[in-house]
């Protein structure tokens, strides 16, 4: 079931009494930068270097010996839901619209009590402030209705907290402070446009649910294996920076490639490391990164006039390793946006709880588990890949691009609010102001700077 099919059992978005929105402005920057805090530029693409050969199998490990495979020190991520319910399923468009209606009544109401700024609240407390608390939380249903009144901070109120805390991606500490604050004190008539809004942008999908598919909600920046209608696992994620956002997309995962090269965009060329090879003249060789003439051939740096921006006029590729830019792994998805999922060297990012540091990429920790779980029913030289398989693979620091036999569904969505079929209503932060209605026209997009990293070739979908 498509959501072409589910738009047409309703009777339109036209009920809910809001302004249709446009779709996101701008260019959508593929490129990884180095510095985070480099400008996207509207520049032409670098070709993608020579990739020796089209075999897309594992090719057979390197003649050096390889070095046994080493359990890294794990990396501290932020906390995230274990909610088996995907963010988006055949029926969210629907579901979400039916929430929209909900939310237009409680507005039309009068809404919810608020609480003042600076409220601090948890188990134990007493006051009136305990009893705006519980009136509150009973409007969304979070609360049961018969717990309304009170003033005491007890342990259904904490739980009650939690579940409101877990609808909202807030961390689940049955406490009110400064985050929870914040989301409980959002009007119901803006919840009321975050569905409306979410359900605009889903009415023209045509994406198409298989037995196993992706989820990356955007807002959300988390990454969801669905199989089977379960949320297998869900990862922890970085989204696009708020002037580099990350983009609506619904395509397929075709390849994972296991350590990646990197192309640098001429943006970054200019901008970056240009600038840090005048400071530096040994840059390039600490980041590994190579020049190459248009023949592919490598050409020494110092041949080049750093005063210049002639630079511009090579390739300019970063080896694989634990520096590379992608990290040391990618996931191939190929859409007219040319973005993607990859690993990262920044992997401390994963520990914040606002993740949007990209260039419109979408950074997944624990990649390589995530790898694992697209490639099931994929088989390389020795078999199934296995983790400890890609482990190996990418401890031999050859570049191995790996086709999927079975392609898999992913929908990059901007939800910041969505209905599950159990009737449970999740918020997320506006984080692209998205979800306000536009007057203005909004401008053509740029052209995009698009980095060279796959040697597989998008096919047409």
């Amino acid at each position: 079931m498509t959501y072409g099919n589910a738009k047409r059992l309703c009777f339109g978005l036209a009920l809910l009494s809001c302004s249709s929105l446009g779709s996101s402005s701008g260019a959508f920057a593929a490129a990884e930068n180095i510095s985070s805090a480099t400008p996207a530029q509207t520049l032409p693409s670098i070709p993608a270097p020579p990739t020796g050969g089209t075999n897309l199998r594992p090719k057979a490990a390197a003649t050096a010996p390889i070095k046994p495979v080493e359990k890294a020190a794990p990396v501290p991520v932020v906390s995230i839901s274990q909610d088996p319910r995907p963010t988006l399923d055949a029926s969210t468009f629907i579901n979400t619209m039916r929430a929209a209606w909900t939310y237009k009544r409680i507005a039309e109401t009068g809404g919810w009590p608020s609480l003042p700024a600076g409220t601090v609240l948890k188990t134990g407390d007493k006051g009136p402030l305990v009893e705006i608390l519980r009136q509150r939380l009973a409007s969304e249903g979070d609360l049961s209705a018969d717990l309304g009144t009170g003033t005491s901070f007890d342990a259904e109120l904490a739980n009650a907290v939690r579940r409101f805390q877990a609808r909202h991606g807030l961390p689940e500490s049955g406490a009110v402070r400064a985050r929870t604050l914040e989301a409980l004190n959002v009007p119901a008539l803006t919840r009321h446009r975050q569905l409306t809004a979410s359900a605009q942008r889903l009415a023209g999908s045509t994406f198409s649910f298989g037995e196993r598919y992706v989820v990356v909600n955007i807002p959300s920046t988390a990454v969801e294996a669905v199989e089977r209608g379960q949320v297998a696992r869900r990862f922890v994620a970085i989204a696009g920076k708020m002037d580099r956002p990350s983009p609506v997309v619904e395509t397929r995962v075709t390849a994972v490639n296991l350590n990646p090269t990197w192309t640098v965009p001429v943006s970054l060329i200019k901008k970056d490391i240009i600038p840090h090879v005048r400071k530096d003249p040994g840059y390039l060789e600490k980041m590994k990164i190579r020049i190459l003439d248009a023949k592919g051939q490598e050409v020494d740096p110092k041949t080049l006039d750093w005063s210049t921006q002639n630079a511009v006029n090579y390739t300019l590729r970063q080896d694989p390793g634990a520096i590379n830019s992608l990290g040391q792994i990618r996931i191939d998805m190929p859409n007219k946006h040319a973005v993607y999922m990859h690993d990262t060297p920044k992997k401390q990012l994963f520990a914040q709880d606002a993740r949007f540091h990209s260039s419109g990429c979408v950074r997944v920790a624990d990649v390589a588990d995530f790898a694992e779980w697209l490639l099931r029913g994929t088989n390389g030289q020795g078999g199934p890949w296995t983790r400890e398989g890609i482990d190996t693979a990418i401890a031999s620091a050859t570049r191995q691009d790996i086709r999927l036999d079975k392609p898999v569904p992913v929908a990059w969505v901007y939800l910041t609010g969505y209905a599950t079929a159990d009737g449970a209503v999740h918020f997320r932060d506006d984080v692209y102001g998205l979800d306000m209605p536009r007057s203005d026209p909004l401008p053509e997009p740029q052209v995009v700077d698009v980095p060279a990293t796959a040697s597989i070739k998008p096919k047409r979908l």
